[in-house]
């Protein structure tokens, strides 16, 4: 009999410790697989939960998890590589997002000219046919450099031009040129569509510069001089730069106050009102002492006027307390040799 109550117990032992799948409540919780969320609307026993805080979350949150695997194993599954896989479905409950939705990006110049014209973008091949090499060759790419150098491996000299000029070094020169300023032109569309302020670039030269560049730099030089281009002699048909930034770029004139704005003016505010909240006020030892001296020594003084009246009245014929002077105190009474002394000295 000792033997099977053992067994019994430990069977019942064995129970404790492995609970059953099935979960009862009294109002049925919401799962939804496709966040693997429950949400459990039962009351919450808060007198389990000050007893024992520990095993109450434990519980409940055993419970809960059971129901959710138990919800997930009635969903239809299939086997990938020896492991079975349920298929979730579409989520029951939208969730806020954890960041703000993107934005768009904002199109470029040439995309908005595209747009509005109706350009579509046409994807190039990646060998074309080329009938003076006679071959096909690269649309883009190091070997499309080869076959140009291949085909260009001569240049006609012009007749006003130096003949002993590089006309292949002035070729490359213009490439080099021609992409960086499509480059600079391409970084300007990207910032005006950002709507982000750029500086000014400087003289491009007469062949690259635009007509308003020039008149700005003309407008530059003149007043780079000592007097600002006061006595510098006018130019015919001379035109005077406008736009933004051109008085910045003028030497000596002055900036325009930037504009107040209301966020700027209170964070201005805001900075002077700590400054004068946070400010401690200064001791100043040396002065404190001074003054506390000044008081005793006020002190000592009076105390020793009102010793002096009382002997003086109680005194009878010729006494110390006739005299009115008092006794010099020590120090003060030394001859000050820078000073010449007036009149006769006694011997």
């Amino acid at each position: 009999m000792d033997i099977v109550k053992e067994v019994l117990e430990k069977q019942k032992k064995d129970l404790e410790k492995y609970k059953p799948i099935t979960v009862k409540k009294h109002l049925e919780a919401v799962i939804d697989e496709g966040h693997l969320m429950v949400t459990d609307p039962n009351y919450f026993d808060d007198d389990k939960f000050k007893s024992d805080k520990e095993q109450y979350l434990l519980d409940l949150t055993r419970d809960n998890t059971q129901l959710l695997i138990n919800s997930i194993w009635e969903l239809p599954t299939e086997r990938e590589e020896e492991s079975v896989v349920a298929k979730l479905p579409a989520a029951r409950m939208v969730l806020p997002r954890a960041r703000k939705l993107p934005v768009p990006k904002p199109l470029t110049k040439w995309e908005q000219i595209a747009k509005a014209k109706g350009i579509k973008k046409r994807t190039r091949d990646k060998k074309v046919y080329d009938e003076v090499l006679d071959k096909w060759v690269p649309t883009y790419g190091y070997q499309r450099f080869k076959a140009e150098k291949e085909k260009d491996w001569i240049i006609e000299v012009p007749q006003n031009a130096d003949p002993n000029k590089d006309m292949f070094a002035e070729k490359r020169d213009l490439r080099i040129e021609r992409i960086a300023k499509n480059e600079i032109s391409r970084m300007r569309n990207i910032a005006r569509a950002k709507k982000i302020q750029t500086p000014r670039t400087g003289f491009l030269g007469p062949e690259s510069a635009s007509a308003k560049e020039l008149v700005t730099a003309a407008n530059i030089a003149k007043a780079s001089t000592a007097s600002v281009g006061v006595f510098q002699e006018k130019l015919s048909n001379e035109k005077q730069a406008r736009g933004i930034g051109v008085k910045e770029l003028m030497p000596g004139r002055k900036r325009k106050r930037t504009p107040v704005t209301i966020p700027g003016e209170k964070k201005r505010n805001m900075e002077i009102v700590n400054k004068v909240l946070n400010k401690k006020p200064k001791i100043d030892v040396e002065k404190a002492i001074s003054l506390q001296k000044a008081e005793a020594r006020a002190e000592r003084e009076a105390a020793a006027g009102e010793e002096g009246g009382k002997k003086k009245g109680k005194g009878k014929g010729k006494g110390k307390g006739t005299f009115g002077r008092k006794k010099p105190k020590g120090g003060q009474g030394k001859r000050n040799h820078s000073k010449r002394a007036v009149g006769r000295k006694r011997r």
